[in-house]
């Protein structure tokens, strides 16, 4: 159970995307630039946006850029409206004690204005709007709330809100009900990738059921793939004489899946073929010979974060070695690791 979460807002609790387009339009026109498609709009698109708006329309200050964007949201036909069970998931976080904060890149005074439309200012302990580059800040936000990174998750729907999350140190969870797209969300590395802040919601209250339960699934909140007590043949022993024996030993890996079961829409190209890692795993077992089932296992566990579609994998070695027992083993995990940074500024 997360006892924090930081919550992008666009794209991620409200939908936005409408008057968002039509102000970019209408900021494109004022300097003679066509005007997109909303398909365009998402493939061209990124944060932090002063990056974007340099490439579009260089040499306009930014500030006069989201002086024409602001009005021109303001007047947009289009409405922005809350994402389905984004109310309820605010109400339930609330009443099970989890911490909540926003941390997105909207101007200040059209996010303070929809909070307030919305009634769900109550919910939050914190906002931080008119961020331009949210890696700046996110340290910051962790330090000020006193926030253990083990137990939060940052939640967004576009790319650099998962770079932000891998850069705060925190559980980066995606969402496909905003502004980027499957490929670009996947390629940024997402602990979790869900349709939506519904299914987040489900998926919380699925942990918390487990929890009440005294379950080993509390544990984690992800789906999981696991492989038991797996045959796998190498030579491993301190003594020589036994390293120089072929032995047994069996493998039982759980691994955690990039994507959800709940995004995978019955396509196998996008879950773990746990085929492939049965015959990894045998391949790496007797690639070389072992003084450790320790070392084994660290191998194991390693290659299947680097190699597949796993965020994080626990690896148990079986060794039939002490006589009057049913086994000796070894049990490592390992979560994969996301490159960038680690610089700190204080959140003002």
């Amino acid at each position: 159970m997360f006892r924090a979460l930081i919550l992008d807002w666009s794209g991620t609790l409200v939908d936005d995307m409408g008057p968002t387009l039509t102000a970019t339009n209408a900021v494109f026109a004022k300097f003679d630039k066509p005007p997109m498609t909303w398909e365009e709009f998402r493939v061209s698109f990124r944060l932090p946006y002063s990056e974007w708006y340099d490439e579009q329309v260089p040499g306009v200050p930014l500030q006069e850029l989201e002086e024409h964007f602001r009005t021109a949201f303001k007047s947009s036909e289009h409405a922005v409206t809350p994402l389905e069970g984004t109310a309820e998931f605010l109400e339930w976080c609330s009443t099970n004690g989890i911490r909540l904060f926003v941390l997105t890149s909207m101007n200040v005074e059209n996010f303070e204005q929809q909070l307030r439309e919305f009634s769900f200012g109550c919910y939050f302990e914190a906002t931080y709007s008119g961020v331009l580059d949210k890696r700046e800040v996110i340290h910051g936000i962790l330090e000020e709330h006193g926030l253990n990174p083990a137990e939060t998750a940052y939640v967004g729907d576009m790319a650099h809100d998962i770079d932000t999350a891998h850069h705060g140190g925190v559980t980066a969870v995606g969402v496909l009900s905003g502004y980027d797209q499957r490929p670009r969300l996947v390629a940024a590395g997402p602990h979790l990738l869900l349709s939506g802040i519904k299914s987040l919601h489900a998926l919380l209250e699925k942990s918390q059921g487990w929890a009440a339960c005294g379950s080993v699934a509390s544990l984690d909140l992800q789906d999981q793939i696991s492989i038991k007590r797996l045959a796998v043949d190498c030579f491993i022993g301190v003594p020589e004489d036994e390293r120089a024996q072929l032995q047994t030993l069996y493998l039982t890996l759980t691994m955690v899946p990039t994507n959800p079961f709940a995004s995978l829409q019955d396509n196998i190209d996008e879950t773990v073929d746990y085929d492939a890692v049965a015959r990894r795993m045998r391949a790496v077992a007797t690639e070389r010979p072992r003084r450790l089932i320790e070392t084994l296992a660290d191998d194991l566990a390693r290659i299947v974060v680097e190699e597949f579609n796993v965020s994080k994998v626990w690896v148990e070695v079986e060794k039939h070695i002490l006589p009057d027992t049913d086994a000796v083993s070894v049990s490592t995990s390992r979560r994969r690791s996301w490159t960038g940074g680690s610089s700190h500024r204080p959140v003002s």
